[in-house]
């Protein structure tokens, strides 16, 4: 596995990728590795962190990602993979709830084993299961926190009734980037040894 970074205004991302594509994208942590360098991927991958940086950047701004690169989700069984697939289709600014997306894949009385599919999503933001809520709007779980599916939400303009104000999401988060940038080099992809 090759272990990047890419910076963004909300922090700094890890991606990591195998020789299929994207394997693993991970929310800003606060701090970023210490043995980060420039980037020392081969030609494939990349292209393949470009193509991923491009489509983080584009999420984050609230729009669709675009062209993604290929994305290795061999990592999850085949009931999560197919989850995964169908999360792909909900749109930017759209939601649907645990029930819909069960249905979607055939499957209407797995509703919690999507719930829990959906926290196994290696790839988030960009295989957005930050889109898929509770019953009744309400936000439900989120692997990387529920402010960060709030803020993410908010970006795309698909907040529910029960999160938090946006000002509040975003300045919790603001605060997280700020520490996460101040420990970083200006280049917006980097390497962990």
């Amino acid at each position: 596995m090759q272990t990047e970074f890419i910076e963004t205004d909300a922090g700094i991302f890890t991606a990591s990728f195998s020789e299929n594509g994207l394997a693993r994208l991970e929310f800003p942590r606060g701090k970023k590795d210490p043995r980060a360098a420039a980037p020392r991927a081969s030609g494939q991958q990349r292209r393949w962190l470009s193509a991923t940086a491009r489509a983080l950047h584009e999420a984050l701004a609230g729009r669709p990602p675009g062209d993604l690169p290929p994305l290795d989700l061999s990592s999850g069984t085949r009931f999560q993979r197919s989850v995964w697939n169908a999360l792909r289709t909900i749109p930017a600014g759209m939601t649907r709830s645990y029930a819909e997306v069960a249905r979607a894949i055939g499957r209407p009385k797995a509703v919690r084993a999507v719930g829990q599919a959906c926290g196994a999503n290696p790839i988030p933001v960009l295989v957005p299961c930050h889109r898929v809520l509770a019953a009744r709007g309400k936000l439900g779980g989120f692997s990387g926190g529920l402010e960060w599916k709030q803020e993410l939400l908010a970006r795309e303009g698909a907040l529910p009734k029960d999160a938090l104000p946006p000002e509040l999401i975003s300045h919790r988060l603001r605060a997280t980037a700020r520490s996460t940038r101040r420990s970083s080099p200006a280049a917006g992809c980097n390497r962990a040894g």
